[in-house]
């Protein structure tokens, strides 16, 4: 388990570290950093052992980012190795990031959804969703890009 863990701790470590070269080349020189409103929305629903979440990166502008990676933190452990969208990439017992692609100002990125066993079962779990990355853009309006979604074990969905 530990290997694996290294393992994805390294990769995800290449993921930031290559996203981030990008962004410094682009921006070197002086140059005005790029200006944005990234914003997370979703829903989280926790049934019978099972959370189901689902989550849209939107750019509020003004300008265009190469792209935006998303932190999704639980409150309760995956069970087993769960599957991943090939977008996203587990980082630790409880942390999965997404890439959510490049996002032109004023525009949607991709959609991620994740159905994750959790460990035995919970009367509820806590999903924290927060930009890990958005390419070194200021953003004025940060409150849109942080949630934290308590989600009880009700099978209704929870909106962020």
């Amino acid at each position: 388990m530990s290997v694996m863990r290294r393992a994805l701790s390294a990769g995800a470590a290449a993921v930031l570290l290559l996203t981030g070269s990008g962004a410094a080349s682009a921006g070197g020189g002086g140059a005005v950093p790029p200006e944005s409103d990234v914003a997370h929305h979703g829903h989280v629903t926790l049934s019978d052992g099972r959370l189901r979440i689902s989550l849209t990166t939107r750019n509020h502008g003004p300008d265009d980012l190469q792209d935006v990676t998303v932190r999704l933190s639980l409150s309760a452990n995956p069970a087993g190795a769960p599957r991943l969208p090939r977008e996203c990439l587990r980082v630790g017992e409880r942390d999965v990031l997404c890439a959510m692609g490049p996002l032109r100002a004023d525009g949607l990125g991709s959609r991620v959804r994740l159905d994750l066993r959790v460990a035995g079962l919970p009367h509820e779990v806590v999903v924290r969703v927060g930009t890990v990355w958005n390419g070194g853009a200021s953003d004025r309006n940060s409150e849109n890009n942080e949630h934290r979604v308590l989600a009880p074990a009700t099978g209704d969905q929870y909106v962020f």
